[in-house]
């Protein structure tokens, strides 16, 4: 039962997410239909509060680790902000930063 729907920040985000290898993209899916179904109550280790209304979700696969970075709007909708494979250990503040600011964007508009 689908009770969250799942929308891109623009048709850019939702391309650079499209062409994410193979292994990765498919873990992604899977992540994205768990939201879909639980949303907000998504937690660790699928899903990480980065503070302020974003939202991190933590997939990977054979080809590397991913994330994509999220928040919620009214009505049950899901926005992903922001999507990258990781070089890093840690989550860089530039794709962070990027993902704040739409967030902010994102609000002004609904």
């Amino acid at each position: 039962m689908i009770i969250w729907s799942i929308s891109y920040f623009n048709a850019r985000v939702k391309r650079e997410v499209e062409a994410w290898p193979t292994s990765i993209y498919a873990d992604y899916l899977r992540l994205a239909g768990l939201i879909e179904k639980y949303g907000i109550d998504l937690r660790m280790p699928h899903s990480r509060a980065l503070g302020d209304g974003l939202f991190e979700l933590r997939f990977g696969g054979r080809d590397g680790i991913g994330r994509a970075l999220y928040c919620f709007v009214s009505n049950r909708k899901v926005v992903i902000l922001h999507g990258f494979v990781k070089k890093t250990q840690k989550t860089p503040a530039r794709d962070i930063a990027i993902a704040r600011a739409r967030v902010r964007e994102v609000r002004r508009r609904s």
